[in-house]
C-alpha cells in the first residue's frame, strides 16, 4: 500500500504520494494550509481511479475530459505527467521519465496507490 507523506516545507505545505517500494510516483503544489494540502490528497483519492489518459505527445491527440492524466514532454525531452481534477486544477504532478512506458507505469503506480494510501506526517514517515 502507498502513502501520502504530508510535509511543512518553507512556504506551506505538500505531498508526495509514495508507492510500496518508498519511491514517489507525484507530488503536490504547495498549499498554503495544512487543511488544504489534506483537501489535495483527498482530491488525488477521488480523481485518479477514474482518470482518463490524455497523450499530449502524440500527433493530433485527442483531448480528454477532466479528470485526466495529461502526459506530456518536458524541456530536457523527459515525459512527465499531471493529473487534473475535475474542475480543471492540477493535483499532482510526476517525476521525469526517460521512456514513455515507464511514464505510464507511473500513471498505474499512482491509481493504485492512492485510493487507500495512508496519509502520514514526514516527520513519522521515513
Amino acid at each position: 500500500m502507498g502513502k501520502f507523506v504530508v510535509k511543512e516545507v518553507k512556504t506551506g505545505y505538500k505531498f508526495d504520494l509514495k508507492a510500496t517500494n518508498g519511491q514517489v510516483v507525484a507530488s503536490s503544489e504547495v498549499y498554503n494550509t495544512k487543511a488544504s494540502c489534506l483537501n489535495g490528497v483527498e482530491s488525488v483519492r477521488k480523481n485518479a481511479p477514474v482518470a482518463n489518459v490524455e497523450d499530449q505527445t502524440a500527433d493530433g491527440y485527442e483531448t480528454a475530459k477532466n479528470p485526466k492524466f495529461e502526459i506530456y514532454k518536458d524541456k530536457a525531452g523527459e515525459f512527465r505527467f499531471r493529473l487534473k481534477a475535475k474542475n480543471g486544477e492540477i493535483i499532482a504532478v510526476s517525476e521525469g521519465y526517460k521512456a514513455m512506458d515507464s511514464c505510464k507505469n507511473g500513471i498505474e503506480s499512482v491509481r493504485k496507490n492512492a485510493e487507500d494510501g495512508e496519509v502520514v506526517e514526514a516527520a513519522t514517515a521515513e
